[in-house]
């Protein structure tokens, strides 16, 4: 039996082809979650956040073969992202951001069996960061979503068309976190060929 893969058994919010904003309804997931502040680039706990998640990641992988859930592909890096001012994001101001990262679940992990993998993969990491980690759910439901292609710093324009023209089109406001979902790997793909999930969860304007 193949392994668990996120990207499979939920195509449409991991897999979509869409380039173009579209609306989803995403349901309720869970995840392993370390919260942040400070520009991803250069940000010290950014980069310890990072091989936090995949350290604990990969140790309820092997666990989780022992278990009657079985074997699954550990999921791409995700990040919620806010800034307490909105322009932040516009003007670069990557220093001011705050930032959940997260890495999606198989819906059979418990609680207890990520607590025992964050035990385990601290004794053999040494990363302190591990103990900042957290079971996280998130129920999204209604979000407008579209696939990049590009550069991270490319998505400007792409959020700019969202906020300007395609939710006041679709009589939408947003309603939750910006999200983006990282399905390329920076260190082997150029910027141009990066792919990323952008989605906003949103709401009707006359709620």
């Amino acid at each position: 039996m193949a392994p668990y893969d996120v990207k499979r058994e939920r195509k449409e919010f991991y897999a979509p082809k869409n380039t173009a904003w579209a609306i989803v309804d995403v349901p309720e997931q869970q995840f392993i979650a370390i919260d942040g502040t400070g520009n991803p680039n250069t940000a010290p706990l950014y980069t310890s956040t990072v091989e936090a998640l995949y350290a604990v990641a990969y140790t309820l992988k092997f666990a989780s073969k022992r278990t009657t859930g079985g074997d699954f592909v550990v999921a791409p890096l995700e990040g919620l992202w806010w800034a307490d001012r909105p322009e932040a994001f516009t003007s670069g101001a990557k220093d001011t951001w705050n930032w959940t990262m997260l890495i999606n679940l198989p819906p059979w992990i418990t609680k207890e069996m990520i607590e025992d993998a964050k035990q385990t993969a601290l004794s053999k990491k040494k990363l302190p960061t591990i103990s900042q980690l957290r079971h996280f759910t998130l129920h999204e439901g209604s979000s407008a979503q579209v696939l990049h292609i590009g550069s991270y710093d490319d998505e400007a324009p792409v959020l700019h068309e969202l906020h300007h023209t395609y939710l006041a089109a679709n009589g939408l406001r947003p309603s939750g976190l910006h999200h983006e979902i990282y399905l390329s790997d920076p260190r082997k793909t150029v910027p141009e060929k990066l792919k990323t999930i952008l989605r906003q969860p949103v709401e009707d304007l006359d709620r």
